[in-house]
């Protein structure tokens, strides 16, 4: 393996990495937004939180295996190939499934799903590259490619005409990492000389570790967004757009959260106590959680042509939404930054909370929803979060009072 960065820039090109990815989702959103009726958007929307869904997936199965992977260089280059393999070839046959079986269904939501079939080993493909550039020790690649992606993809949503039907808009957005796509690749065999022949099927080896991370996944996050699909699907797909205009504006916060997830451990574990630890995670989920009701305090005073500006016909829907949603985002600082906690004192801890308290929030999701509509839904994504973050801090409670005794 080439020796690779320093710690230092390769900490700076990771996290400027984890930013430009966030900004792509934003700006995507907000494209399609702008260019679609409230109606073609809320079709948009549901297509892509499915697609969000099998991101996720993919990224537990395939993503955060490999970059626990060890061994001498030969091998990792291996690992790196077989994982970009087994990620193409199984979103192929995935997307091709979903294709089949959505091409003959009327509405918007199966065209933006039979569109989504047909691009989903691209996108899929292109992102899981950047957990290889990870392991080779070269995120500046990963930078390189997903700026090349955020150059592409934004031209090209900004140009379709007003009132895309959503079919024609995932396909735009799906083609448009094309170029992405073929730029990682050949810098990952350049790379990757020299590699040893792994199969992809090892991929299915029932002591995969993706198998774990895939069921954290779903507990952890894919419950309440399986909810928000079923909503769209089954109920008001309207809902599903405005929620997800509202959620978009506050995606800046998603690249904090995502780097105190990915780099709170290794710092927590430099204090020398669990309580010192305890009061520095409790700091950092108090300054997030102001960050957050500082920016919903900003978005709530934005001028409604600037909002419009921004998620077009979907702003309408979307304003109402922004008290709930900033609510809900400040609960998840401090319970990201519980959870970040619990990770560092008993790692075990976690997976019991998420899958409790991600089932709670699917219920108050769907009683919001059926109290009072799509504002009703927005407080029950609050109120579960709340009582996520609550419980998060109380399991902590309780560990740091065991190791004390």
């Amino acid at each position: 393996m080439s020796e690779g960065p320093g710690p230092r820039r390769a900490t700076v090109a990771a996290i400027a990495d984890q930013g430009v990815a966030a900004l792509t989702n934003i700006a995507v959103v907000v494209c399609a937004a702008r260019q679609s009726t409230a109606a073609d958007f809320a079709s948009f929307a549901v297509v892509y939180t499915v697609f969000a869904l099998l991101l996720g997936a993919a990224t537990a199965y395939v993503g955060q295996a490999l970059v626990l992977r060890r061994g001498a260089a030969a091998e990792l280059h291996g690992h790196c190939r077989a994982s970009a393999l087994f990620t193409l070839g199984a979103s192929a046959a995935l997307g091709a499934t979903t294709a089949l079986v959505t091409v003959a269904i009327p509405g918007g939501i199966a065209d933006g799903l039979t569109a989504l079939g047909l691009v989903l080993p691209l996108v899929l493909t292109q992102d899981g590259l950047r957990y290889a550039f990870s392991v080779l020790g070269r995120p500046q690649l990963a930078l390189v490619t997903d700026l090349s992606r955020l150059a592409v993809a934004v031209p090209v949503l900004a140009l379709q005409p007003y009132g895309t039907e959503p079919g024609r808009m995932v396909l735009a957005w799906g083609l448009s990492s094309l170029p992405a796509l073929l730029l990682g690749a050949g810098l990952l065999l350049l790379h990757t000389r020299g590699a040893a022949a792994i199969h992809p099927r090892t991929l299915l080896d029932r002591r995969h570790l993706g198998r774990r991370f895939v069921v954290e996944f779903g507990v952890g996050n894919a419950a309440s967004q399986l909810a928000i699909v079923a909503l769209g699907l089954l109920a008001n797909p309207l809902a599903v757009g405005a929620l997800r205009g509202a959620t978009t504006l506050f995606g800046p916060l998603n690249v904090l959260f995502n780097a105190a997830t990915g780099f709170g451990p290794p710092l927590l574990g430099r204090y020398p106590s669990p309580h010192h630890q305890a009061r520095a995670a409790f700091t950092a989920g108090a300054t997030l959680a102001g960050v957050a009701a500082g920016w919903a305090l900003v978005l709530l005073v934005l001028p409604d042509a600037a909002g419009r500006a921004l998620l077009g016909d979907t702003w309408d829907a979307a304003v109402s939404l922004l008290p709930a949603t900033g609510t809900q985002y400040a609960v998840m600082a401090l319970g990201t930054c519980g959870l970040l906690l619990l990770r560092v004192l008993t790692p075990r801890a976690t997976l019991p909370v998420q899958l409790t308290f991600s089932l709670v929030s699917v219920a108050c999701l769907l009683i919001g929803y059926a109290a009072g509509g799509i504002l009703g839904a927005a407080w029950g994504l609050a109120a579960g979060s709340a009582m996520k973050a609550a419980a998060s801090w109380l399991r902590a409670g309780f560990e740091l009072r065991v190791t004390a005794q």
